[in-house]
C-alpha cells in the first residue's frame, strides 16, 4: 500500500510499505478515507526530534473498517470510525482514570503512545491506504455513516479535542478572558472552543495575516500581531489590563521579533529567531495575578536543533520568580483525546460546532510532500491539510 513515509529532514515521500494486519484478537484495520498532517509532524519532519528514517506518518485517522479481530465486540466491518491519536489499553491506572494520553502499557518505559510518531510506539501512521487500529474497541469512536462532516469529524483525532484540552487546562470559564498565543490548527480550535464556551473576550497572537483572519472570522477574536510590537503590550493596552486566563498552543518552537531597532521599536524586518520559552513567558506577563495557564503546545525533554546548549536538554528559561509572585496555576500536557471526543462529536451532528472552517486543503495522499513544505513554510492560505488516500 502507498504511504507517507519520512526519508530525513525537509524530506517525505510516498512509497509503498507492507499492507496492515490483525495482529492480536482486539485490533481491526481501518481503511482510511482522512489523514490530517499536524504541525506536531513537522517536529520530525525538520529534524527536530530523534525520528529514525522509515517511519510512516500520521496520527490524525478516519476510516472504514475493512477488518476486525475475533476479540472485538463493538465494531464491524463498514463502521466510520475516527481514532484518537492516543493509543492506549483503557485498563492500566491512567486510562481508567481518564488520562488516555499517558496510558502506560502501550509504550513501555514511556508515558503515552500514539500512531506514526517517534518514541511513542510501534504504530505506523495513517497517512497511507490503512491502519492498524489496537485495542480497537477502546480506541475507534463510532461515527454516522456516509460522508457528512468527513472534514469536521477528522479534527476529532487531535486538533478540535487538543485545542478545547487548552482551555481545559487554564480552566477558562463562562464570562473570562483569554490570550491564546500561536494560531496554527491547535490554537485556531482553542480560540473557537473558547468561543463555545463563552469566553467574554479572546485574544489570539500570531504573525500569518491569514491565520489572524480566521480567528477573528470564526471565532470573534481579537487579532495580535507581533511582528507589529509586544503582544502583551498590545493585549493589556487593548483590553485595559491582564485578561483572566491564557492558552500556549505554540510549543518549543517558538518565535520571537529579531533586529527590532529598540529606539524607534521598528518590527518591520523580522527573521525567524527561536526562544523555546519566550510563550510561556508571555503568558506570565499577560494572565493576571492567580490566573491560570493551558500550555498544550508541545515541549521535549530533548531538542537536536535547539538555539542553546540548555534548550537543547529540554530546559527553558522561565520567569518563574514571576509566576510565583503572580500566583499563578499551569496545567501542562498532552490532550487525552478521549475526554472529549465523543462530545465534541455530538456537537457537531447538533449542529453546535463545526470546526471544519480550519481546514485549508484536502488534497490527494501523493500530493503530501509538497503540502508538507508548504505547511512548514507557513505559507499564506495554508491552514490544515487533509490527505486522501
Amino acid at each position: 500500500m502507498k504511504a507517507v513515509v519520512y526519508q530525513g529532514p525537509y524530506d517525505v515521500d510516498v512509497e509503498e510499505v507492507d499492507e496492515p494486519e490483525i495482529e492480536h484478537p482486539n485490533d481491526v484495520v481501518v481503511d482510511i478515507t482522512t489523514s490530517c498532517i499536524c504541525g506536531s509532524d513537522l517536529h520530525m519532519y525538520e529534524g527536530r526530534t530523534a525520528a529514525e528514517e522509515g517511519i510512516v506518518f500520521g496520527h490524525e485517522n478516519m476510516g472504514i473498517v475493512s477488518e476486525v479481530g475475533e476479540a472485538v465486540s463493538t465494531l464491524e466491518e463498514g463502521d466510520r470510525v475516527v481514532m484518537p491519536f492516543n493509543v492506549s489499553c483503557g485498563f492500566c491506572q491512567n486510562c481508567e482514570e481518564g488520562y488516555t494520553g499517558f496510558c502506560t502499557n502501550v509504550n513501555p518505559g514511556f508515558a503515552g503512545g500514539a500512531y506514526g510518531y517517534v518514541a511513542m510506539g510501534p504504530y505506523p501512521g495513517g497517512q497511507a491506504e490503512r491502519l492498524r487500529v489496537p485495542y480497537a474497541d477502546h480506541n475507534a469512536l463510532k461515527l454516522p455513516e456516509g460522508r457528512e462532516h468527513e472534514d469536521a469529524f477528522s479534527l476529532l483525532a487531535d486538533i478540535f479535542p487538543t485545542g478545547w484540552h487548552g482551555t481545559e487546562l487554564a480552566n477558562l470559564e463562562s464570562g473570562e478572558s483569554v490570550a491564546i498565543f500561536g494560531a496554527g490548527p491547535v490554537g485556531l480550535m482553542a480560540a473557537y472552543s473558547a468561543k463555545i464556551k463563552g469566553a467574554a473576550e479572546i485574544y489570539v497572537v500570531d504573525q500569518v495575516p491569514s491565520r489572524l483572519e480566521l480567528a477573528e472570522e470564526h471565532c470573534d477574536a481579537h487579532p495580535i500581531d507581533f511582528s507589529e510590537g509586544d503582544p502583551v503590550d498590545q493585549i493589556i493596552e487593548e483590553h485595559g489590563g491582564m485578561v483572566d486566563k491564557g492558552v500556549d498552543a505554540v510549543g518549543y518552537q517558538a518565535t520571537d521579533p529579531d533586529d527590532v531597532d529598540t529606539e524607534t521599536e521598528d518590527y518591520s524586518y523580522q527573521p525567524a529567531k527561536e526562544n523555546p520559552a519566550v510563550v510561556i513567558n508571555n503568558l506570565i506577563r499577560v494572565v493576571r495575578p492567580t490566573g491560570e495557564l493551558g500550555i498544550p503546545g508541545l515541549y521535549v525533554p530533548e531538542d537536536p536543533g535547539a538555539p542553546d546548549d540548555m534548550a537543547a536538554q529540554g530546559r527553558l528559561g522561565i520567569d518563574f520568580g514571576k509566576f510565583f509572585e503572580k500566583g499563578l496555576k499551569c496545567g501542562t500536557g498532552q490532550c487525552n483525546v478521549k475526554a472529549y471526543n465523543r462530545y465534541l462529536r455530538d456537537m457537531i451532528i447538533e449542529g453546535r460546532a463545526d470546526p471544519s472552517w480550519v481546514v485549508s486543503h484536502r488534497v490527494d495522499l501523493e500530493e503530501a510532500p509538497e503540502m508538507y513544505e508548504a505547511f512548514d513554510a507557513r505559507e499564506e492560505g495554508v491552514t490544515k491539510v487533509l490527505l486522501e488516500p
